[in-house]
Formats: C-alpha cells, sequence, structure tokens
C-alpha cells in the first residue's frame, strides 16, 4: 500500500529536501559514467582531526559510556562549551542552565520552533536562508515571513522592510552568520542592532552560528552572546560538524536564554536522550583544544576558495569574496535563472551546485559552490567551467 496515503497534511505539503534530490540525480549520472563533480552540499570532505577520534575510541571502550547521557547532555560537554565561550567571546554562561547539548544543530533549531511556535504564529526567517528554517516553521503549522538580503547591503538583515504587521506578530526571527548560503559575515555590531530590534518588539531572537568557526583573513566571527542583554532575548546555536569536520557525528549545542533552553530541553526530553556519550566526549576534548587544527582545515579551504574565487572572476561571473563559510555565492549569467542554470552546468559539465532560489525567493538570480572537494577536483571543475559557452 502507498504509505503516502498515511501521511500528515503537513508532510504531504512538505517539499522534499534539494540535496536529496541531487543525490538521486548524483548516482544516476554515474551509473551511466559521468564524472559528476559535486559541489553541492556542504559536507566537509576533510578528516576529523586524530586527536578527537582518539578520545572517541578510548571512550567507546568504557561500558559506563554505554548508558543513556542526561537530557540536557553530559556535563563534560557542557562545560566545555562554556569554557569556549568565555575564553572566545568573554562570555561566561551556567552550563547547568545556559547550556544544552544537541544531536547536530539542525535537529536543535527544528525543535526550538516546535517549542516556542504555535499553529499560526510568524517567524522571520533570512531570505535567503538555510532551508531548513522554512521547513521547521511548516512543520510546527508556523507562518514563515522572509527577512530581505541584499547583495548592496552586504547582506545584513534589512528589518525597515519588514511590514507592521508582521513585526508585531512575530515571536521568532533567525539570524545565520557567517551566512549560509551567501557566505556574508557581519561585525558585532549588527548582532547589536538585532538585539535592539528584537527586544523593542519583543521578538525572540535565535542566532545559528554554524560556521563561527570556519573564517579567512584573520576575520573573527562575533557572537550575539557578546551583546549586552543578549541572554535576556536570545539564544545561538553552535555546531562542531564544519568546524572540526563532525558533520556524521551529529553533535552540536545551543546557548543563551535559560527559559528557552529549558523549554528546549523539556521538548528533548520527550523525544530523544541526547547523543552518544562517547561522542560528547570527544567533542568536549575538540573545544577544549587549541584550535589549531581548526586553523589548519581553514587554511586548506582558504586556499580552495582563492583559487576558485579567481577562476571565477577570470572567467566573468559576479561575486564576492568571502570571509568566511565553506561556499561560493555567485550571480549567475543573466539570461538563466539559477533553476536553468544550475541544470545546464549538471547536463553539459556533470558539475553540481545548488540553485540559489531553494534557499528563498532572495536567492533567485545565484547558485552556491561548495568548496567541500579536493584541489585537484576544483581544478577539474574550472576547466569544465572554461569550456563551457554561455
Amino acid at each position: 500500500m502507498d504509505g503516502y496515503l498515511w501521511a500528515s497534511e503537513r508532510i504531504k505539503t512538505l517539499p522534499p529536501y534539494i540535496f536529496s534530490d541531487f543525490e538521486r540525480k548524483k548516482v544516476e549520472l554515474q551509473a551511466k559514467g559521468v564524472d559528476v563533480i559535486d559541489l553541492g552540499i556542504g559536507a566537509p570532505d576533510l578528516p576529523t582531526p586524530d586527536f578527537v577520534s582518539d578520545v572517541l575510541k578510548e571512550e567507546a571502550k568504557k561500558p559506563e559510556n554505554h548508558r543513556y547521557s542526561s537530557y540536557k547532555g553530559c556535563r563534560e560537554f557542557r562545560q566545555a562549551v562554556s569554557e569556549f565561550y568565555e575564553k572566545r567571546y568573554g562570555v561566561k554562561l551556567d552550563p547547568e542552565t545556559e547550556v544544552l547539548t544537541l544531536i547536530g544543530s539542525k535537529e536543535g533549531i527544528v525543535h526550538l520552533i516546535q517549542a516556542m511556535i504555535n499553529p499560526g504564529e510568524k517567524v522571520i526567517i533570512p531570505d535567503p536562508g538555510y532551508p531548513v528554517y522554512q521547513t521547521a516553521v511548516h512543520l510546527a503549522g508556523g507562518e514563515s515571513i522572509p527577512l530581505p538580503l541584499d547583495e548592496r547591503k552586504g547582506f545584513v538583515p534589512q528589518f525597515e522592510r519588514l511590514k507592521e504587521a508582521d513585526i508585531r506578530d512575530a515571536k521568532l526571527i533567525f539570524l545565520n552568520y557567517p551566512s549560509n548560503p551567501t557566505a556574508a559575515t557581519v561585525e558585532l555590531d549588527t548582532f547589536k542592532k538585532a538585539i535592539t530590534f528584537a527586544g523593542e518588539h519583543n521578538i525572540f531572537l535565535a542566532h545559528d552560528a554554524a560556521y563561527d568557526l570556519v573564517t579567512f583573513n584573520g576575520y573573527k566571527a562575533p557572537s550575539v552572546m557578546q551583546v549586552p542583554g543578549a541572554k535576556d532575548i536570545a539564544v545561538e546555536f553552535g555546531s562542531l560538524s564544519k568546524s572540526y569536520n563532525m558533520t556524521g557525528w551529529r553533535i552540536g549545542y545551543v546557548v543563551g536564554n535559560k527559559e528557552v533552553v529549558h523549554l528546549l530541553t523539556t521538548l528533548k526530553s520527550n523525544v530523544d536522550t541526547s547523543q552518544f556519550l562517547a561522542i560528547q566526549k570527544a567533542a568536549a576534548a575538540a573545544l577544549k583544544s587549541d584550535h589549531s587544527a581548526v586553523r589548519q582545515n581553514n587554511n586548506i579551504l582558504q586556499k580552495r576558495m582563492e583559487k576558485f574565487y579567481s577562476a571565477l572572476k577570470d572567467i566573468g561571473f559576479q561575486l564576492e569574496k568571502p570571509r568566511g563559510t565553506i561556499f561560493l555565492w555567485v550571480k549567475v549569467p543573466d539570461q538563466y535563472t539559477s533553476m536553468t542554470f544550475t541544470n545546464f552546468l549538471l547536463e553539459k559539465a556533470g558539475i553540481i551546485v545548488t540553485p540559489g532560489n531553494v534557499f528563498g525567493k532572495g536567492g533567485e538570480g545565484y547558485i552556491r559552490i561548495s568548496l567541500s572537494v579536493k584541489e585537484e577536483r576544483i581544478d577539474e571543475a574550472i576547466r569544465r567551467l572554461k569550456r563551457l559557452q554561455f
């Protein structure tokens, strides 16, 4: 029997996750013998640092780590998050009430929206922005309100472009810097303005800082928690997926307002029992390290970025040089839409990129290119792009 008959209305109206569709196309092309260069999904190809894997191996041998974790996550990991924030940002966090372990920040974002939003309530999300924000709002029965991000303004939030009614009715707002997909970065002043806006309009702020440590050329991404009063009205999500190449490990955290952290803890205690203790302890070792492994990764990513950026500019593409993330955000040629150019690259060059329109209306006219392939594959992608006529 067709399982679709049993689906809820929200699942029936949920669009397929775009990267699942690209994975299917990739497999089909490879089956035909096509050498596909996948520059679509942002999954690091670099290995998890040995010292982190070594901790996992040792902790996985201990029987006491095979039991259920505390619902909040083990104290060792939460303490490591707290120490990381104090050392890097000068922000003090109570590991008992202001830090919660997540099974990856994506899970935490989805559950936060479910914990806070009633059907019909409004959530302001970046446009263009990470598709999971809109998906999570949909699953909670809420209404997504796009927050315009304009390249001419450096992709900073343009709160003045929101409608009065949407501002009045909004309960939650999401920001994401360094940004997926635009690779935009901001200074602390942007967060100060955002906290002021949220406070004035009684809107709770959630900042997705998944790429906070993936930065180039001396840029240091600020934390929203550095803004005085941020804990009164905000939380921040963090992840080890990109900084420590631990995507498959599924480990992250949320910090900030203790009441909202408690709300999320309450929901999660009813649907999961946190992450495997050995993974939490290995992640704690990563956060307590000197982050030299992160700097080494960033050097590799920056070299890839510089090469790809220069080549794309030489070919005639329009794009800004990023100071962070693992992405390039590139304008498509005038005669194409995001999707038609994505299909063109796949059919004519065997290159997978992500069409900008999947990130919202503001992403139309762009493609997102991931730097998560080795340099020789970037060289090959450049050769193929140079041969194209468009």
